[in-house]
């Protein structure tokens, strides 16, 4: 069973880093032999904020780390 670590250290909003970190966790953690893993540091540790609001235009960080904790992902901060 591989294992991916995914390390993020960028705001949930403001730039896409953390968006297109989560969206390739989330891709990875559908695969049935996968053990996906995701580290928030810094600026990132918002991304896991309860009751988000975000700015139009953006997904919700909160929602697709709600995703991957169903398909049985790490999140750690």
């Amino acid at each position: 069973m591989p294992s991916v670590l995914f390390v993020l250290n960028d705001a949930p909003y403001g730039s896409e880093r953390s968006y297109n970190a989560l969206r390739h966790a989330l891709a990875v953690a559908k695969q049935d032999d996968a053990r996906v893993k995701v580290f928030l540091t810094a600026d990132a540790t918002a991304c896991a904020l309860a009751g988000q609001s975000p700015p139009e235009g953006y997904y919700s960080m909160e929602r697709m780390l709600k995703g991957l904790v169903a398909k049985k992902a790490d999140i750690g901060l």
